[in-house]
């Protein structure tokens, strides 16, 4: 470990400096902490590393340019969601990032008063007209979590754009007997669109090989964030009281909390010498990447992963409060993204310009043909075990 904690203390300098280089696998103390709920003002962010930037040139098809006016874009729209639902009330029907346009886009019923109306035009978001309410919608999925779902139904969100609840069904499975009951059953819930998926969901756990991941068992999966005491992750990645051991096979911490399935998240105590920093690797492939805050971004938003097998990667977030259907069991609240994901990733990082947003659950597909993934939200789980998330706040 002595190697090891002269990493760590290099790495540590060189954040006071205020750069950054590719540095171990396990992430550690920092000045600043951001408690479950907080979040960071988007006026006072700096701007978003050249690697980040490169990425999301890479998966997003953007040039630099495009991509720096979308991250910052993206983070003043963070900050005006939750003012505009306010403001809306019980017209509120739902909101999202237009990558398009380049700003947050609000739905309202009809029944919106024309000064509230105003207000949301003036605080700078677009507004759209939607049939249901958000909290309609939100019951409808409700209902639909009560049912017992086949496997061939892979999960069900609600869908602020299309003003619906989204039921995503397997393609080879949409004829069979038991996914057209549950597709019955969730039609007379309430508005509701069937929409097909190429392959059910999995988690991405994997069997114990090579890299720079934490081992629980022959389970190997991935850091998330890092948190005063320790670090959280996937749920599905152990149980409470379970030793982690890290990628040179020295003993990490113990799971002290778990939740799979329903939920997919589990903190980790870190001691015996391992240290953490409020970074998210790189793997090289971009400059490792500094936590600043854990304010959510909204759907239409650009997110990364970084984990320990298909190392970091990108796209947008594609729905919210998505119920998933895995072969263990449905897990609630979780936020679907475009991004890939491979065995072994479960439990790392998804992060939007320097703002935590969740920790990877699982998916379908790969980083050769492509997928889906989805995270538990972070916010979630520090404020179910009374964690403090570490932020950098040089």
């Amino acid at each position: 470990m002595r190697r090891r904690r002269l990493t760590h203390a290099a790495l540590a300098a060189l954040l006071v400096l205020g750069g950054l280089s590719a540095a171990g696998a396990v992430p550690a103390a920092a000045a600043g902490a951001t408690t479950g709920s907080a979040d960071t003002a988007a006026s006072t962010a700096p701007p978003a590393s050249a690697g980040l930037v490169t990425a999301m040139q890479r998966d997003l098809g953007l040039t630099r340019e495009q991509a720096e006016a979308r991250i910052a874009a993206e983070r003043t729209a963070a900050a005006l969601a939750p003012k505009v639902r306010r403001t809306a009330g019980e017209a509120y029907a739902g909101s999202w990032f237009d990558s398009a346009k380049g700003r947050l886009a609000v739905a309202l019923t009809p029944d919106a008063p024309a000064d509230t109306r105003r207000a949301i035009r003036a605080a700078g978001a677009e507004i759209r007209t939607a049939a249901h309410t958000a909290r309609q919608l939100d019951a409808v999925k409700a209902r639909l979590d009560r049912l017992s779902a086949p496997p061939g139904v892979s999960g069900w969100h609600v869908d602020p754009v299309a003003g619906t609840v989204v039921v995503d069904i397997v393609r080879e499975d949409r004829s069979d007997n038991d996914v057209r009951h549950f597709v019955s059953r969730a039609r007379e819930a309430g508005p509701v669109t069937v929409r097909t998926v190429p392959a059910a969901p999995r988690t991405f756990a994997a069997g114990t090989v090579g890299g720079d991941p934490y081992y629980t068992g022959n389970v190997r999966c991935s850091i998330g964030f890092s948190v005063y005491g320790g670090f959280v992750t996937a749920g599905h990645c152990g149980r409470p009281g379970a030793g982690v051991s890290g990628w040179d096979g020295s003993y990490i911490g113990t799971f002290q909390g778990s939740s799979f399935p329903d939920n997919d998240y589990a903190w980790v105590s870190v001691g015996s010498g391992w240290w953490t920093v409020p970074v998210v690797l790189g793997w090289g492939t971009v400059p490792d990447q500094l936590v600043r805050g854990s304010a959510v971004a909204p759907v239409g938003s650009s997110v990364c992963r970084s984990g320990s097998t298909s190392h970091w990667h990108c796209g947008t977030v594609l729905a919210t409060n998505e119920t998933v259907n895995y072969s263990q069991g449905a897990v609630h609240q979780l936020t679907k993204t475009s991004v890939c994901a491979e065995p072994g990733d479960s439990g790392g990082s998804f992060i939007t310009g320097d703002q935590a947003q969740g920790v990877t659950s699982g998916g379908w597909g790969n980083c050769t043909s492509g997928g889906e993934t989805w995270f538990q939200p972070v916010n979630e789980i520090l404020g179910r075990y009374g964690l403090t998330l570490h932020t950098y706040t040089g």
